[in-house]
């Protein structure tokens, strides 16, 4: 119960402030995303180096400060590139580095920390970016994810039942993971529809599989975690750990919306893609 209240009063400040940031978008969001990829990736380092390790932190942060300054600029291309090459320069840095905890893979960590922050980054800021449908596209996202992670928890506390992946994750259930699936979806529609949107039945399709990944961004790190020993990223957030444990989900998901988006309609209007069909 006092883990409850620690979630509960975290998403009471945590989901309004990010609605809000969402709302005004342009710099603000930006810099704040940039952030929480900056928090991702000294928590990602931290776990699997058991320190600061400043080879993966110097190119990634400088990485994603320049991917925040050329999106605000409107070149979301050049900001993903930089990110790959900031990637590819971890791991060129960690190669350098003589045996140590993880030296058998220690270049895909390296540059898969990179990678992992550049998601939480670009997927929320350049959905953003178009001014018509930026707003609602990253809403839309956004409470598919929560609704599905709040409806599998208390779905899965409640009914319990077999365990979906006991090696990964001892407490997540197929109820609780039926459940946030059905809820995710039934809210990500309603979203879309709330906005005006043409054809719930595609918003659906896609809540689904937007929830889907969600849930397979929790066991992700969930994976990560069990492997480095850790049972949360960090303790930024009281009652929900680090920002990664926080955004987990919700960068699975927002990459596969951009994704989807930028499939139909190009870089330069991915929320549209997303949104009108």
């Amino acid at each position: 119960m006092r883990n409850l209240a620690l979630r509960a009063a975290s998403a009471a400040v945590l989901v309004p402030f990010a609605i809000a940031v969402a709302y005004f978008g342009g710099w603000l969001l930006l810099a704040v995303c940039a952030i929480a990829a900056a928090a991702i990736l000294w928590e990602w380092t931290v776990l699997v180096c058991d320190r600061a390790d400043p080879r993966i932190l110097v190119p990634g942060l400088v990485g994603l400060f320049a991917a925040m300054v050329l999106a605000g600029r409107n070149e979301p291309g050049a900001a993903v590139v930089v990110i790959a090459l900031a990637a590819v320069l971890a791991g060129g840095l960690e190669l350098r580095r003589g045996a140590g905890r993880f030296a058998k893979d220690r270049v895909a960590w390296a540059a898969g920390g990179v990678i992992y922050a550049g998601v939480a980054f670009v997927g929320p800021a350049l959905l953003r970016r178009d001014a018509e449908f930026g707003f609602t596209a990253v809403l839309f996202v956004a409470v598919t994810v929560w609704t599905t992670d709040i409806i599998a928890y208390f779905v899965g506390s409640g009914v319990g039942g077999p365990l979906l992946w006991p090696r990964i994750s001892p407490k997540k259930t197929w109820s609780g993971a039926v459940g946030g699936l059905a809820g995710g979806v039934a809210a990500g529609t309603l979203v879309f529809y709330a906005s005006g949107m043409s054809k719930p039945a595609v918003a659906g399709v896609i809540a689904l599989v937007l929830s889907i990944l969600a849930q397979a961004g929790d066991l992700f790190e969930s994976a990560v975690k069990r492997h480095f020993g850790a049972k949360d990223a960090g303790r930024l957030i009281p009652g929900h750990g680090g920002v990664m444990d926080r955004l987990d989900g919700f960068l699975f998901a927002a990459l596969a919306a951009l994704l989807i988006g930028i499939l139909r309609q190009g870089m330069d209007a991915p929320a549209r893609g997303l949104l009108i069909w």
